[in-house]
């Protein structure tokens, strides 16, 4: 090969690159954007989407299983006991009352292990994520606030058709045992 030819070959990939480029850049000119407008139009979030932690206060019971549980230690409870007077020839009872429950949501980390953890449902992922905040601060969410967020909390799934019953309710409608002859004997 001469320089002459050489150079034109060289011309000519470079010429098809470039009209490869362009076509490139012209397809996509040609397809609509993708850009979401987030401000003025909400995005179309999955079902069961992790925004915020929703508390539901009247289940509380102030165990502190998700405070010991979180990693990042990011939730405060405080509580006092209440004395419940005896009924009926009973026993005086205490119960613990929930005074505060805050997470900071500067330090969480959405884990969900406290609610998980949770056994007695008082805590719930909500769907909401527009709490921003211009100070730091206001991110600790009191009580009264994470009860806000209840209402955006959907209603549970219902449970999979096709999965086998659960032992706790098959034991449960299993007819009770037959007494024995020789327990009826002594009897």
């Amino acid at each position: 090969m001469t320089g002459d030819e050489d150079g034109a070959q060289t011309a000519r990939s470079t010429a098809a690159g470039l009209v490869r480029g362009l076509a490139t850049t012209a397809k996509a000119l040609l397809r609509p954007a993708h850009t979401a407008e987030y401000p003025d139009v909400l995005p179309a979030l999955p079902p069961r989407s992790r925004g915020v932690i929703a508390l539901l206060h009247e289940n509380c019971t102030s165990c502190m299983l998700c405070a010991r549980e979180c990693p990042d230690w990011c939730i405060y409870i405080d509580s006092h006991k209440e004395t419940i007077p005896a009924v009926d020839g009973g026993r005086e009872r205490q119960r613990n009352v929930l005074d505060r429950f805050a997470i900071d949501f500067s330090l969480c980390m959405y884990c969900g292990i406290c609610i998980e953890v949770c056994p007695f449902d008082a805590l719930f992922w909500s769907p909401e994520f527009e709490y921003a905040e211009l100070d730091i601060k206001d991110l600790l969410h009191e009580k009264d606030r994470l009860g806000g967020w209840m209402n955006s909390v959907p209603p549970p799934q219902p449970p999979d058709v096709a999965a086998p019953e659960p032992k706790e309710v098959a034991a449960s409608q299993k007819p009770a045992r037959p007494v024995r002859a020789a327990a009826q004997a002594t009897a």
